[in-house]
């Protein structure tokens, strides 16, 4: 027994730094992310199948639309007759895409194949459009989108009514009842025609008109389900090239006469100033009451670019009338011509 003890005390025990030391290097090897096992993939996963030939999206073209109209970039600043006397690109390339459309283009429109019955068309709108709206009804469509923080509203620039457009309102009459556009830049010089194109180029109706504000209400019956079928254009055709709008001499007048009213009209101060993407809505009017005194009229458009400039020329023309003879420096210098046009304004 003595010796058993003995053995026992003279035992050496293990040193705590040793007993520390495999402890921290007993971790388990999961624990290590360097050596932690592959995640095994499960049994139940199935093998992505791969599309079949015959599970391809098919392609409906080309688009078949019964729209009762000549499909143009732009219709209200469009004016049709004027025949342009060259193209800046080959009138092969259509702005809808090769083989998209069942129309073909011209260089400046896609005109309708089928001969339309006008008469059909209009009963078939009367019935989408149904009664006029009542006073209270009408009010309450004003109500909700005449603000001008209403998320159904539609910007309209010096392009005017353009045919994408068309589309853009039939997304937005999906889920509202009226939409509303707010017109800027050349276009507001004839809001007449304006409201024209709206209307019959999307079936709806104008009940509301406020300076440049407008609200186009889709018809009492109207199914987004069998809404036309607009095909967009993909990209913005270059326009084609049209005859010299203001001449070296002026009809009715001697290249000294001409040179004479260009001097006058620059040297005078202006009659009005423009400015860009601007609300011309009363501009014919100022125009037309300033001929009654002043022969020789000078339109400023600083700033408002040279293409805008001869839009808006081309406008007081047709509109007021008058004779533009000069552009330079964004300036427009305007005749109002050997008749009388207090007469015309009478």
């Amino acid at each position: 027994m003595l010796k058993l003890i003995s053995r026992r005390r003279h035992h050496k025990q293990p040193p705590i730094t040793f007993i520390i030391s495999r402890q921290l290097t007993k971790s388990h090897f999961e624990d290590d992310p360097p050596f932690s096992p592959i995640p095994k993939k499960p049994q139940n996963q199935q093998p992505h199948k791969q599309d079949s030939p015959n599970n391809k999206p098919q392609n409906n073209y080309p688009l078949k639309s019964n729209l009762p109209f000549d499909f143009r970039y732009s219709y209200s600043e469009t004016n049709l007759s004027v025949d342009p006397i060259g193209y800046r690109e080959t009138p092969k390339f259509s702005p809808f895409g090769p083989g998209r459309l069942d129309r073909k283009w011209t260089g400046t429109a896609a005109p309708l194949q089928e001969v339309v019955d006008v008469m059909k068309v209009e009963e078939e709108r009367r019935k989408i459009v149904g009664e006029p709206l009542d006073e209270e009804e009408v009010l309450e469509l004003v109500e909700r989108y005449r603000h001008s923080d209403c998320s159904r509203q539609i910007n309209l620039g010096k392009g005017g009514v353009t045919h994408n457009m068309i589309d853009d309102i039939h997304n937005h009459w999906k889920k509202a009842e009226a939409v509303r556009i707010k017109c800027l830049g050349v276009p507001t010089l004839d809001m007449d025609n304006v409201c024209f194109h709206l209307e019959d180029k999307s079936g709806g109706k104008i009940i509301y008109r406020q300076i440049n504000i407008l609200l186009l209400y889709r018809g009492r019956h109207y199914n987004p389900k069998d809404r036309p079928v607009i095909p967009l254009m993909l990209w913005k055709p270059y326009p084609p090239i049209y005859p010299k709008l203001i001449k070296n001499v002026a009809d009715g007048l001697t290249f000294e006469e001409t040179k004479e009213m260009r001097n006058r009209g620059l040297n005078s101060p202006p009659a009005m100033k423009l400015t860009r993407n601007g609300v011309y809505v009363n501009v014919v009017e100022k125009v037309r009451e300033a001929f009654e005194s002043k022969e020789v009229l000078r339109i400023d458009c600083t700033h408002v670019g040279m293409s805008d400039c001869k839009r808006i020329a081309v406008k007081l023309r047709d509109l007021v009338p008058c004779v533009p003879i000069l552009y330079k420096d964004e300036q427009i210098i305007i005749w109002r011509g050997n008749k009388n046009l207090v007469d015309v304004v009478k």
